[in-house]
């Protein structure tokens, strides 16, 4: 899978993999079909695994050639050590946990750095149905109010708390529509948030 074929199935995915350093040992949890990790390994000479719980995607991530354990999410990281990887990628899975601090926590334990992404709640469309006091449903929140897998809702203002709660130093932070940064009101006009994260390095007595 080259660039442009990641370009034209997920937009998003190819704007976030030139934040991922070439031959980084990077770690996918929600890796879903694997599609990120077998660009990062044909086109970046990255290493590394995904973590996944849904048979079919694992079975779509095998396929691909993808280094991957099944496993759920919310049981933490605990097979990994401290600075396992040079990267973890946690793209639009967050949301969909229950205990999301703890998550994000062993993220940035086990990499040097971490990138997040995740539907922003705040972004236009999402108001405008709430206004029609109905649940939004979009490209980046596509199910109905009954068969959603997302248990939480932010938006990047609520992230970026999160993070400081966390003792996280954002590194980069963008909105995305249709894959494309947003500069202008980017939590009024990004679809999905993207942040670069590491643990805030403690200064030196």
């Amino acid at each position: 899978m080259n660039f442009e074929d990641l370009s034209s199935l997920r937009p998003d995915l190819a704007f976030i993999a030139h934040w991922v350093p070439q031959q980084s040992h990077v770690l996918d949890v929600g890796c879903g079909d694997g599609a990120m990790l077998r660009y990062l390994q044909s086109g970046k000479g990255c290493t590394g695994y995904g973590i996944e719980i849904a048979d079919q995607s694992l079975l779509a991530s095998a396929r691909r050639g993808i280094n991957v354990i099944q496993q759920d999410m919310e049981k933490g990281l605990g097979l990994f050590s401290d600075n396992s990887f040079d990267t973890v990628l946690c793209l639009s899975s967050l949301q969909m946990m229950q205990h999301v601090e703890a998550l994000l926590r062993d993220i940035v334990r086990v990499g040097a750095e971490a990138i997040v992404s995740f539907p922003n709640f705040a972004y236009w469309p999402h108001r405008m149905a709430l206004l029609r006091g109905r649940m939004p449903v979009s490209k980046s929140l596509p199910y109905q109010w009954y068969d959603t897998p997302n248990v939480r809702c932010a938006t990047i203002y609520d992230f970026e708390e999160l993070a400081q709660e966390c003792g996280l130093e954002v590194l980069e932070r963008v909105a995305l529509a249709d894959g494309k940064p947003v500069s202008f009101l980017p939590n009024l006009r990004g679809s999905l948030a993207v942040f670069r994260l590491r643990k805030k390095t403690q200064p030196a007595a």
